[in-house]
């Protein structure tokens, strides 16, 4: 059974990754990232590691200017 911590609200992962919460509701339909929803008020949930996840396969390095 996840624990609920593991998990957080639309407004914190959409802060996590810096983003609009209308662009991460838009990927979280379209599946681009994972979302789950809370069974009792069907809130939309997002798990941390998932948001690590995402961030670390969108990231790119950036090439310092010469």
């Amino acid at each position: 059974m996840p624990k609920l911590s593991e998990y957080v609200k639309t407004a914190e992962a959409a802060e996590i990754l810096g983003v609009a919460q209308n662009t991460l509701r838009k990927w979280a339909e379209r599946g681009v990232i994972p979302m789950h929803r809370n069974p009792a008020n069907g809130y939309r949930l997002f798990k941390r590691r998932d948001l690590d996840d995402f961030l670390k396969k969108t990231a790119k390095p950036v090439k310092p200017k010469a």
